[in-house]
């Protein structure tokens, strides 16, 4: 898709702000492509963390982003994993109260 590039410089009490602005679509797949011209600094297989405010999107690469935070990411990565292969198959699965729970870590 072609996609012009723009660039915005806003100025406030003499602090300027740049954007870079680009036009893309959503594909039958769900996948948004990022116009050459924003991906200047990115490589193929980078992370980003996607979040959703409404009607507004911010996309973040998981390397600009704190340590910890990209920890809860990973934890939250891991437990979507994790709830999908419950789903498919609940055998593989063990239920227990939350005594049992705490009695089971507490032996790690």
């Amino acid at each position: 898709m072609n996609s012009h590039p723009y660039q915005i410089l806003m100025c406030k009490n003499h602090l300027t702000i740049s954007m870079e602005i680009g036009i893309t679509r959503l594909s039958s797949k769900g996948q948004i492509i990022i116009p050459a011209h924003l991906r200047h600094d990115m490589s193929i297989g980078s992370s980003f963390v996607i979040i959703r405010d409404e009607d507004r999107f911010v996309l973040r690469p998981i390397k600009t982003l704190d340590k910890e935070f990209q920890e809860d990411i990973e934890f939250a990565r891991r437990t979507e994993e994790a709830f999908q292969r419950y789903k498919k198959d609940k055998s593989n699965f063990t239920t227990m109260n939350g005594e049992e729970f705490l009695e089971t870590i507490a032996s790690w």
